[in-house]
Parts: structure tokens; C-alpha cells; sequence
């Protein structure tokens, strides 16, 4: 009697799986998705090569088990963790994903690009500070230690910090078009 809404939440989450499994499979019907198939999925083409290396380093956090594909299952534990996840692990995995050579610490060059990267694909290009005066500036607050490159405790603690910061971090992986984008086509799937 007591547990009619957890399996009321329990359909809706099966229903919303199975849309997004319908969608997935359609898009992609090998069940595998490369990198191209990554781009015409969520409609990243023509990017300048920043924006391009911010979405194939994306591409390649997606792709749990690196053996160059995402298959259901990670294309559906991303989505979920962008989506619902808590910050604490949004925020490693933000940090993995800016982590582009995977040395466990961001550097000013790493950060800097992601910078460009996401303005690029946002088309934000007009900002208040350049992107290197926003890095130098989310480094200034941040790296506590001063050594020029951001640990993962120093990214997790400055991102709760710097509202600045954290206000990019959300916009490097908005899906909210793709989410609509999945909602548009339910009805055509």
C-alpha cells in the first residue's frame, strides 16, 4: 500500500528508458555510436577545432570502457549523471572531462581551450572577459597551492566556491536541447 509512488516513479523511469533506448537505437541502430555518429546525434557539426577537441575529449569521458564506441548503457549513465546526478559527481567528472591528458590535474592551456571550446559551441563569444582573462581569473581564485595546475580537490572545492566558474562548468554540458530534442521525437519514433 505504502509503495504506490515509488512504483509510480519506478514506471515513469522505465518509460523514459524505453524512450531513450527507442531513440538511441534508432539513431543508432549497431547499438555502438563512433565519434562521428556522437556529433550527428546531439547535432555538433562545423565546429572550429577547439570546440571539436572539447567534443571528442567529451566523447571519449562518455565512453566508460575506451574501446572507442558508447553503447547504451554509457550513453544512458551520462545522461543521467549531467541530468540528475549529485554535484559532488558532476563535478569529478567534469573534471575528468577537462582533464584532457588524463594527468590527473587541469592546467591553464587545458582549461583555457575548454574556455574557447564552450563558447564556440554556446556562441557566447561576447563575454565581459576574454577567455584567458577568465582563466587567469578561475586560477587566480582557485589554484590554492599556486602551482599553475588545478588538483581535483582544488577544482571541486573552487567550483563550490566561484559562482563565475561554476556558471561555465553548467553551460559546458547543457543537454537541455537535447533533451528536448529526445522529447520532440517521441512521437515520431
Amino acid at each position: 500500500m505504502g509503495n504506490s509512488t515509488g512504483s509510480t516513479v519506478d514506471d515513469l523511469q522505465a518509460v523514459e528508458m524505453h524512450l531513450w533506448y527507442k531513440k538511441f537505437m534508432t539513431e543508432c541502430p549497431s547499438g555502438q555510436l563512433t565519434l562521428h555518429e556522437f556529433k550527428q546525434f546531439f547535432g555538433l557539426r562545423g565546429l572550429d577545432p577547439e570546440a571539436n577537441a572539447y567534443i571528442e575529449q567529451m566523447f571519449r569521458t562518455f565512453d566508460m570502457n575506451k574501446d572507442g564506441y558508447i553503447d547504451f548503457m554509457e550513453y544512458v549513465a551520462a545522461l543521467s549523471l549531467v541530468m540528475r546526478g549529485k554535484m559532488e559527481h558532476k563535478l569529478r567528472w567534469y573534471f575528468r572531462l577537462y582533464d584532457v591528458d588524463g594527468n590527473g590535474c587541469i592546467d591553464r592551456h587545458e582549461l583555457l581551450n575548454i574556455i574557447k571550446a564552450i563558447r564556440a559551441i554556446n556562441g557566447s563569444d561576447a563575454q565581459d572577459l576574454s577567455a584567458e582573462e577568465f582563466t587567469n581569473r578561475v586560477f587566480d581564485r582557485i589554484d590554492v597551492n599556486g602551482d599553475g595546475e588545478l588538483s581535483l580537490e582544488e577544482f571541486v572545492e573552487g567550483a563550490r566556491s566561484d559562482d563565475d566558474f561554476m556558471e561555465v562548468m553548467v553551460k559546458s554540458l547543457d543537454l537541455t536541447h537535447i533533451v528536448a530534442m529526445i522529447h520532440n521525437r517521441r512521437h515520431s519514433i
